[in-house]
């Protein structure tokens, strides 16, 4: 397991460093039976508190992150750790699977399906712009490009799709559906519940 520690404006002692290794390597080796990376990165919160972000990827397309705060930074690691923990306990024979059904699909499959994500900054002005646009009922304008990537679209049923919009604690996941081969979105709802847009076959 390749594990990259950092910080911004925190140091990440070797005691930390032993800490989070240790950590996540006793949780991953529950679940996973391949080799896993995963980007553990600290800093400060608006409350002065210290905030863990774990990112680990267990497959070409398998993202999980965490998060956590705490008083101090070992106790903020592990606070992010349960939760990575209590996502992995949830989705415990899912996880696997799912990992070795990409790696059968990208051995066997053609390029992967490529589309273009982008952030949009929207400026004051622009704010103006757009409500005045959508008061009158005509298009309202883009905001400035502030980064673009290329990001792949992969072939899941609903449910795995699900899992990786929990496991990631993403808004929104667009994927193309394995049963109908149309794409389709799963988002988290402001009640607290995953939305599914199922879009018609051509």
């Amino acid at each position: 397991m390749h594990i990259t520690v950092a910080g911004k404006q925190v140091e990440t002692g070797e005691a930390l460093q032993t800490h989070v290794r240790d950590g996540l390597t006793a949780i991953t080796k529950k679940y996973f039976d391949h080799a896993v990376e995963a980007n553990v990165t600290f800093h400060r919160d608006n409350r002065a508190h210290f905030a863990c972000d774990i990112n680990l990827k267990a497959g070409r397309n398998l993202f999980m992150r965490a998060e956590g705060t705490a008083p101090d930074a070992h106790r903020a690691f592990e606070v992010a750790a349960e939760h990575l923990a209590k996502r992995l306990r949830r989705y415990r024979r899912r996880v696997n699977d799912h990992a070795r059904s990409l790696a059968e699909e990208r051995d066997g499959a053609a390029v992967p399906e490529i589309a273009r994500q982008v952030v949009l900054r929207q400026e004051e002005e622009e704010a103006e712009e757009a409500a005045a646009a959508e008061a009158a009922a005509v298009d309202a304008p883009h905001g400035v490009v502030v980064a673009e990537h290329p990001t792949e679209i992969a072939r899941l049923t609903v449910g795995e799709a699900v899992m990786r919009l929990d496991l990631t604690h993403a808004p929104v996941l667009m994927f193309r559906n394995r049963a109908s081969g149309v794409l389709n979105v799963v988002y988290r709802r402001p009640d607290g519940h995953v939305g599914w847009i199922d879009a018609p076959a051509a």
